[in-house]
């Protein structure tokens, strides 16, 4: 009787286990739902790994820097000789071409100045002329005339010429001074900063004027080092301007060949001044690489000292 009983209830413990379909199913489901946020995770990670070699390899292929400036040469004008200025036909920010009068300085005491040194030759020459004339008398005396009589006629009259010639240096030396009171620009260029006023009185060497060189623009892009493997001169380079959506077009002129180190200064004693603080993060040096200018869309105006996006194309 307790064999049928223990048979009995072991039948009924296997049936508590056998799990109905429904339930089975519904787990299946859950395992699947558990196991799709890791396989999309996982995607997610194959892509963006996937989009970052993409981009990593067309960054280094294109290298590109939002650290670029627009640069050009500035011409400072400064007078050779000192006076009022009596013209001033120039305004600030306005463009001139070569040849065009900038400043005039009273050009009076130096014109008055050559007409002094003109009468000063004249009068040199007419001594010289005379002094010669007297040697070459005392010349043709022969025995007539001692030694030192000829002697002294010849040294006075080579005396005299080198007066003349003295005065000769002396009125080009005031004609030269009458053209630079005439101030006329170098190149063409864009005034700027236009300080000076009619009648003030300039000095010597004093700044007066400043011009930035028109057709000197170029575009400093500064490249972070482990980028100048793929920066090869001649390679096609687009540029753009902050604030503006014009391309401008150019090549690569040149890579700077040097950069100012802070380790290689030296001391007041001529000894190496070594930073003592090395940090195991070591930030890239960036390095000028010179853009020139190949191709400029209408109504793009360059400004030195503006920023701008450069960007190294492959050559072609």
């Amino acid at each position: 009787m307790s064999d049928v009983k223990s048979r009995a209830g072991s039948a009924k413990g296997d049936g508590d286990n056998v799990m109905p379909l429904p339930e089975r199913s519904a787990m299946r489901a859950k395992r699947r739902i558990r196991i799709l946020p890791m396989v999309m995770t996982f995607g997610a990670v194959v892509i963006a790994a996937a989009l970052s070699w993409i981009m990593w390899e067309t960054y280094m292929g294109t290298p590109w820097t939002r650290d670029g400036t627009v640069r050009a040469y500035v011409v400072t004008i400064a007078p050779e000789v000192s006076g009022k200025i009596v013209q001033l036909p120039i305004a600030d920010n306005q463009l001139v071409h070569k040849g065009d009068l900038l400043m005039l300085i009273d050009p009076t005491n130096y014109a008055i100045a050559v007409q002094q040194a003109e009468a000063a030759v004249m009068q040199a020459k007419a001594l010289a002329e005379n002094a010669a004339a007297e040697a070459k008398r005392r010349q043709d005396l022969g025995v007539w005339a001692s030694t030192e009589e000829r002697q002294t006629y010849e040294s006075t009259a080579a005396s005299a010429q080198a007066s003349y010639q003295q005065a000769q240096a002396n009125l080009a030396q005031a004609r030269v001074n009458l053209e630079r009171t005439r101030i006329v620009s170098p190149v063409n260029g864009y005034v700027t900063n236009l300080l000076a006023q009619l009648g003030n009185y300039v000095n010597v060497g004093q700044l007066s004027i400043s011009l930035v060189n028109a057709d000197s623009f170029w575009v400093d892009g500064y490249f972070e080092e482990f980028n100048l493997w793929s920066i090869h001169e001649g390679d096609p380079a687009r540029v753009k301007l902050m604030g503006s959506r014009d391309v401008i077009e150019g090549h690569v002129a040149g890579v700077a060949r040097g950069i100012a180190v802070a380790n290689a200064a030296p001391s007041q004693l001529g000894l190496a001044n070594v930073n003592p603080i090395f940090t195991w993060v070591r930030l890239a040096q960036r390095v000028p690489v010179r853009i020139a200018i190949d191709h400029l869309p209408p109504g793009t105006r360059l400004v030195a000292g503006t920023t701008a996006t450069v960007e190294i194309l492959p050559k072609r």
